[in-house]
């Protein structure tokens, strides 16, 4: 058995050493080192050595399949490294360039940069972000809001209602406006102070909306709002126009400029819509886009919140993100933002 040992191993090196590409290699690996090799095939043969022989058997087994396998390796870098002749490499350089061309990077939805953007420039102005709930109850999405029973805001087939809003007082529904947001806020500043509101609240809500309305260019069913709302003593429609120009300016650039109409809106008293005068496209005339409503608070929304109106005073305004994205960016349509296009997402 030792003798075969010898003669395996002496084998195994000469026929190692005319192996010369990784075709050749493959095959002599297969044929010695492989399951159904030749040194496999002596292994087993250690069973039928006589007891007192298989020490000294099994260590130069162990001994050969060693240096035979030490053997391979070395000769395999020495193919690799062109030393055997004509080399055909069997490996893939992960340092040359690639051939198959790659997709780019992702990126943000624009709906979600927008937000971001919107949140940054009115951070700089001193508000804080404010998020809440979507699933909302009647209570803080019209009642609160001073839109009373049998207001046309209320019909179930202009809402999504989750719970029938016929039998039930306070059913909930899908928030149609970011304003509840602003409630709860209020709310949460008059728990704090005990019963009473202590400080001042600037915040900003972004955060999406729902509305059963027919999919067009400029409408969809589901979409973003950002609502503003500062409240503190003292606060007039000249704090109002002035936090929307430098918000305006600050976003789109300092040729931008804001009016105010008037207009009406139950939870705030004056009421106006605000139109932004900004430039679409590079090159040509800026243009006034209606972009939302404003007003200041209405007294009875404070009442309902638990601030005392004639201590307090504040603004509030509302635009849609999507609206903003549009105007920003030229986009013509809506339903762009929506349909997940990679062509349209990577110009934007």
């Amino acid at each position: 058995m030792l003798a075969q040992i010898d003669a395996l191993q002496s084998e195994a090196l000469a026929a190692l050493a005319g192996a010369n590409d990784a075709a050749a290699l493959e095959a002599w690996r297969v044929a010695y080192l492989g399951a159904n090799g030749k040194v496999k095939g002596m292994l087993g043969g250690l069973k039928d050595v006589p007891k007192d022989q298989k020490p000294a058997v099994g260590a130069r087994l162990n001994q050969a399949k060693a240096a035979i396998e030490a053997a391979f390796e070395a000769r395999k870098g020495e193919v690799e490294a062109g030393g055997g002749g004509a080399v055909t490499k069997d490996f893939i350089d992960v340092t040359e360039p690639g051939t198959v061309e790659t997709r780019g990077l992702g990126r943000r939805h624009v709906i979600s940069r927008v937000r971001d953007e919107l949140c940054e420039v009115f951070a700089r102005m001193g508000f804080d972000v404010a998020e809440s709930r979507e699933l909302e109850d009647d209570d803080h999405n019209f009642i609160k809001l001073n839109i009373p029973d049998g207001h046309p805001a209320r019909d179930p087939n202009d809402n999504f209602y989750v719970d029938d809003a016929r039998t039930l007082a306070k059913p909930r529904m899908l928030r149609s406006q970011t304003s509840t947001v602003q409630v709860r806020t209020m709310e949460q500043a008059v728990r704090d102070g005990g019963g009473k509101l202590l400080k001042p609240i600037r915040i900003v809500a972004p955060g999406r909306v729902y509305r059963p309305d027919a999919v067009d260019a400029t409408h969809s069913f589901m979409f973003h709002q950002i609502e503003g709302l500062y409240v503190d003593r003292g606060v007039t429609m000249a704090d109002l126009k002035t936090t929307l120009l430098q918000f305006a300016r600050g976003y789109f650039g300092e040729g931008a400029n804001v009016r105010l109409r008037p207009s009406f809106f139950p939870f705030t008293e004056p009421s106006a819509e605000l139109d932004m005068l900004i430039t679409l496209r590079e090159g040509q005339p800026p243009r006034w886009i209606e972009m939302g409503g404003c007003g200041m608070v209405d007294p009875a929304v404070f009442t309902a919140c638990g601030i005392d109106p004639e201590e307090w005073t504040g603004f509030a305004f509302g635009f849609g993100i999507e609206r903003l994205a549009m105007g920003k960016y030229a986009i013509p349509d809506i339903r762009l933002l929506f349909e997940n296009d990679l062509r349209f997402l990577a110009e934007i």
